[in-house]
């Protein structure tokens, strides 16, 4: 344990250290993950005390643990080495990858069109586990994805329909045109049949690194159905009933596989849900939902313009306000707890250069995090953060920062995405404001 302490107060006295004073360090030693999280009203809990954490996004820990070409376990050491130091408690990781024939979608995938599973790749899902178990890291797994860049949903409907699909930004299906087919998934037994298998195989399966069963597994802290699941791409589109179905089956076919573990639905709340409060309220009802989430992307919403953030960041700040606010109040109504689990927000100048500052990003996490500890510290919905993403010492692999299949510099811009874009990389200035938020959610406890 000494050997692990020393190396956690080097990586913040010096690799990490982001151009400011050395960083004071938090408590090195692993938090107990013998318990599981649970949901009490309004609160998650652990034991009988509230469990809040500061957390990030990192999709790609499956593929770095993986025993492959495409693995590199060391750097998932040290990555989550790393993030431990930071006093980063909770990764939202990719459990799911359906490998097909979309444009940007990452190889290799999870599952195949044949059904065959990659067990290369689900065994650097049950190694990253084991890391994160050693290192009091608890994981929230995502089952399938809205959007093309692993697969997901349209992939699914290829399988059924004969190939048949829609790739995003297709400039001969503008949008909404892809988040109008990916609607017809909800209806679609044999593309459900599929996913449900999918759901059945992973949350029966038992780490073959841990030897225990991820049911029984308190590493993990929830099931998510997705990432960002919409109803569709406009209310025309949408068949809400069908989309309620969706979510309450799928959750309770995982409860009924699953007693220990919360589930949630990936949702980006009201972007997410046709901007329409009454779709969150529905989709979040199910007894089967423990809590709600929220994405918060001011420069993807046009919010801001990440090449003018001197000159748009006021308004965006505003915005970002009332967002939170109304997803507070949603949580409130419904009396679960809430999580902001994905936010991101470009470096200055919109480069993706890693070397460019990160002022105005600072400034926004800032906002999202006084905004979370107001919450916590008054009792409020908000459990948890994530932010989006972590990208830790990957550097892009081309001069125009795209990726390109076969890198396996993975980060936390997925491949559709500029390399660099929204990620936090080792030495941004970004870290001093990760790890002043979490000791101030520590002092909470």
């Amino acid at each position: 344990m000494k050997i692990e302490m020393d190396r956690r107060a080097l990586l913040l006295g010096g690799v990490i250290t982001a151009g400011c004073a050395t960083l004071p360090s938090l408590d090195p030693s692993p938090p107990d993950l013998s318990a599981f999280v649970r949901r009490v009203g309004s609160r998650l809990m652990l034991g009988d005390r509230p469990y809040r954490y500061v957390g990030a996004n990192m999709w790609y820990a499956a593929y770095l643990g993986a025993d492959a070409s495409y693995g590199d376990r060391a750097r998932l050491g040290r990555e989550l080495d790393t993030l431990a130091a930071l006093g980063v408690r909770n990764l939202r990781i990719m459990a799911s990858a359906e490998e097909g024939p979309l444009r940007n979608s990452i190889k290799p995938g999870f599952r195949n069109a044949r059904g065959v599973f990659n067990e290369a790749l689900l065994g650097g899902l049950d190694y990253a586990l084991a890391e994160m178990g050693k290192r009091g890291i608890r994981a929230v797994l995502c089952l399938t994805n809205f959007w093309e860049w692993s697969g997901g949903m349209m992939t699914y409907l290829s399988y059924v329909n004969g190939g048949r699909f829609v790739d995003m930004n297709d400039p001969a299906h503008p949008w909404p045109a892809f988040a109008n087919a990916n609607a017809s998934f909800y209806r679609s037994l044999r593309a459900n049949t599929l996913y449900r298998d999918w759901i059945k195989a992973l949350v029966t399966r038992t780490n073959k690194i841990t030897g225990v069963g991820y049911h029984d597994d308190p590493t993990i802290m929830a099931w998510q159905l997705a990432n960002e699941p919409r109803p569709a791409g406009d209310l025309a589109h949408a068949n809400l009933p069908v989309f309620y179905s969706w979510v309450q089956e799928s959750a309770r076919l995982i409860k009924s596989l699953d007693t220990n573990h919360l589930v949630s639905t990936g949702s980006e709340g009201l972007k997410g849900a046709l901007e329409q409060p009454e779709i969150v309220l529905a989709e979040h009802n199910p007894p089967e939902i423990d809590y709600l989430t929220a994405h918060i992307w001011p420069n993807n919403w046009t919010w801001v313009n990440q090449n003018d953030l001197p000159g748009t960041y006021a308004r965006g700040e505003e915005l970002t306000a009332d967002y939170v606010s109304e997803h507070v109040d949603l949580a409130t109504r419904l009396q679960k707890p809430l999580v902001i689990e994905e936010f991101g927000y470009p470096r200055d100048g919109g480069s993706n250069d890693p070397t460019a500052s990160t002022v105005y990003k600072d400034r926004f996490y800032r906002q999202i995090y006084s905004s979370a500890l107001a919450s916590m510290a008054a009792g409020g919905p908000i459990a948890g953060t994530n932010f989006w993403a972590w990208n830790g010492e990957a550097r892009a692999q081309h001069p125009d920062y795209r990726f390109k299949e076969g890198d396996h510099q993975y980060m936390g811009d997925p491949p559709h995405e500029p390399q660099g874009w929204y990620g936090v990389f080792q030495g941004d200035s970004t870290i001093r404001t990760i790890v002043d938020h979490a000791r101030a959610v520590a002092k909470l406890s």
